[in-house]
């Protein structure tokens, strides 16, 4: 007779145990604070419904970055290579939740996540995950979501591109190509300002080495002479690297310059279908008018008014001492979304304008035009 694995039984236990606690007759005796409450007082991991993650270690490869490997409680549903996770950490009381793209492998093997955080100096998480994460900590973490994934069967061969933390959901790719043993052909080009800032440096050039089909290249912008290739994107240094890139499915991820000009590579020559991009800011946008700046705000839930200036609606709500519920802040994670009763907005990824009324809009990424009733 075979033996069920221990990770298979605490799952069928797990189940069994959610069922109960999810009870309305449980719910009733845990009010006003929820079964998840408790259950936290107990273990800082356990919650009916919520993915919350261990910190199980810490590590710093560059000197501006934290990594980060996590072990995510029995609800984590699992990702696919190139998918991100809005964390959450509580700071000073708040919790402030932001998007990380995975770095591991879909497989891993002892089901632990990586991400690894760029510090922004002007970022409130990534300082303090820089000054503050330790094992022992517990985090809040959504289920993966993102397009910016593999397909079951991604060909022959995968071309990645990436400059500086945008090459985090591309190791992800590439760990998960290689843990499985992909036939293909991998290219891999990473852009950079010197090497010492190439977070996974050691890990792809022992890729390399180990891989007679994996084809490592990098280019550095601020060290002349130090890698295959010098300076910023050039069509020349993709030509080298991959020569039937045409042929490949690639995948990019960096700064948007970086972004803007592989997406003009790939268009000019018809090979927009087999280009996938991941952008960590907000691509530039047509400016506003001055008549689409001017107007009133209404966060008609609180009960504030603000003029409008044309800025997202996330940033003026914050700047009237509001704190809606936020991730990305550039439009993947929705987890700002809102009702806009009335009004118009515009995206400022495109400069689209949208008049329709009891919209559910993204506040990160809309600016309003004219009067706007949003239910904050």
């Amino acid at each position: 007779m075979n033996a069920i694995p221990a990770r298979t039984w605490q799952q069928v236990v797990w189940r069994r145990t959610r069922r109960v606690l999810s009870s309305r007759i449980v719910n009733a005796l845990a009010e006003p604070h929820g079964v998840d409450r408790y259950l936290g007082l107990i273990n800082p991991l356990w919650s009916v419904d919520e993915v919350r993650a261990l910190v199980v270690a810490v590590s710093r490869r560059t000197a501006d970055t934290t990594t980060l490997t996590l072990r995510p409680n029995a609800n984590w549903r699992g990702a696919e290579a190139g998918q991100h996770v809005r964390l959450s950490v509580e700071i000073d009381g708040v919790t402030r939740t932001r998007c990380f793209s995975l770095a591991n492998s879909a497989d891993r093997r002892d089901g632990t996540l990586e991400i690894t955080a760029k510090v922004n100096p002007a970022g409130t998480v990534s300082r303090w995950l820089r000054e503050h994460a330790k094992p022992g900590l517990v985090v809040g973490l959504s289920q993966a979501g993102g397009g910016f994934a593999l397909p079951d069967r991604p060909g022959e061969h995968v071309l990645l591109i990436s400059g500086g933390s945008g090459i985090t959901p591309v190791m992800s790719i590439a760990r998960t190509l290689l843990a499985r043993g992909h036939p293909g052909r991998i290219s891999f080009l990473h852009y950079a300002r010197r090497p010492e800032d190439v977070v996974y440096r050691a890990e792809l050039a022992d890729m390399a080495r180990a891989h007679p089909h994996f084809a490592l290249a990098l280019s550095f912008t601020r060290r002349p002479g130090r890698g295959q290739f010098d300076g910023r994107f050039d069509a020349v240094h993709v030509r080298a690297l991959a020569p039937d890139y045409q042929n490949a499915l690639t995948y990019a991820c960096g700064p948007a310059p970086l972004l803007a000009d592989v997406g003009a590579m790939w268009t000019g020559e018809g090979l927009a279908e087999r280009l996938r991009i991941e952008r960590f800011a907000l691509a530039p946008a047509p400016s506003a008018t001055a008549e689409q700046t001017a107007g009133e705000l209404r966060f008609t839930r609180s009960g504030i008014t603000a003029p409008a200036d044309g800025r997202t609606l996330l940033e003026q709500a914050e700047s009237a001492g509001l704190r809606p519920e936020h991730g990305c802040r550039m439009g993947i994670c929705h987890t700002c979304s809102s009702v806009k009763s009335s009004g118009a907005v515009r995206d400022v990824r495109s400069g689209a304008v949208s008049t329709e009324p009891d919209e559910r809009i993204q506040l990160c990424v809309m600016a309003p035009v004219g009067d706007v009733d949003i239910a904050i």
